[in-house]
């Protein structure tokens, strides 16, 4: 039996493929090593992996991860990984990847995450070969579901929401500016809890013009900070993943259009496609 994973910042997908073929799907948060440490992810995994899942009969986990970019990263992830499937080879790579390949199979091109966070790269078929750093939640992450959420937080901290916009935000969350600036900046997972607030945006129907306003403005800016810098952009189709490109699609295809590429695959998770790449299109990884 083997387990392919796809982890992002908030949620991981996981998939069992049985020895008879059979694909078992289930759920845990995600664990991205710059927030999350070898510790917490083994407790974690242990609290909330399937009760019968048989761990022993697993021979391989191949799990990809936000944050997983660096040896350094990779080994906290590792580590937790082999602490809880202790029989099984375990492979860890970067979520970016787990997009490229969920995407684009073995063709070439260009592949973006849209989800808590953002990554894009220029995918050659089988590796990563270029990647424009997004600078992560606190530097850029343009587009990013914590991006979207960042822009409202401020507009709400000073006070340029419209005000049904602001009254309906008050009556969801009862948060004042100081509960804000407290979540953000002395409590954990800040990133997540920007990101949750995509949902409201997405769920606004008292200023429709607002939201999709605040949301135009976010893609555009990752357009103009990211994806724009590889060069010959305009000659891949824009593919994405991720629950915010999903969600915002009729707005994201709008401006990939105006920025001279053609819409490709916009896809909400990439379990399905990766298992697939996994089992029909390459080797393993182990």
């Amino acid at each position: 039996m083997i387990i392919i994973a796809d982890g992002g910042s908030t949620k991981t997908n996981w998939c069992l493929v049985t020895e008879e073929g059979k694909k078992v799907y289930f759920n845990t948060e995600g664990y991205n090593p710059y927030f999350s440490g070898t510790d917490y992810i083994i407790q974690s995994l242990n609290n909330s992996l399937p009760t019968d899942l048989e761990k022993d009969k697993i021979t391989e986990v191949n799990y990809y991860g936000a944050g997983c970019s660096t040896p350094e990263m990779r080994k906290i992830v590792e580590v937790a990984m082999q602490d809880v499937f202790s029989k099984s080879k375990i492979y860890i790579g970067h979520d970016l990847l787990a997009a490229a390949r969920a995407l684009l199979g073995n063709n070439e091109g260009f592949a973006a995450i849209l989800g808590t966070g953002t990554n894009t790269c220029i995918y050659d078929g089988r590796n990563v070969v270029n990647n424009i750093d997004s600078g992560a939640y606190i530097l850029g992450d343009e587009g990013s579901g914590c991006y979207i959420g960042k822009k409202l937080l401020v507009d709400y901290l000073r006070g340029y929401m419209p005000e049904a916009v602001r009254k309906n935000f008050w009556e969801t969350y009862k948060l004042t500016p100081d509960d804000v600036n407290e979540k953000v900046y002395t409590e954990p997972r800040a990133n997540r809890f920007c990101a949750s607030f995509s949902k409201f945006v997405y769920d606004n129907i008292v200023n429709i013009e607002y939201s999709r306003k605040l949301v135009r403005t976010s893609f555009e800016d990752f357009f103009r900070n990211l994806v724009t810098h590889y060069p010959d952009y305009q000659k891949y189709t824009f593919n994405c993943i991720g629950s915010v490109g999903y969600n915002f699609r009729n707005v994201l295809e709008e401006v990939v259009t105006e920025n001279g590429m053609t819409v490709g695959n916009i896809i909400r998770s990439p379990i399905d496609n990766l298992v697939k790449y996994h089992l029909e299109l390459a080797p393993s990884q182990l």
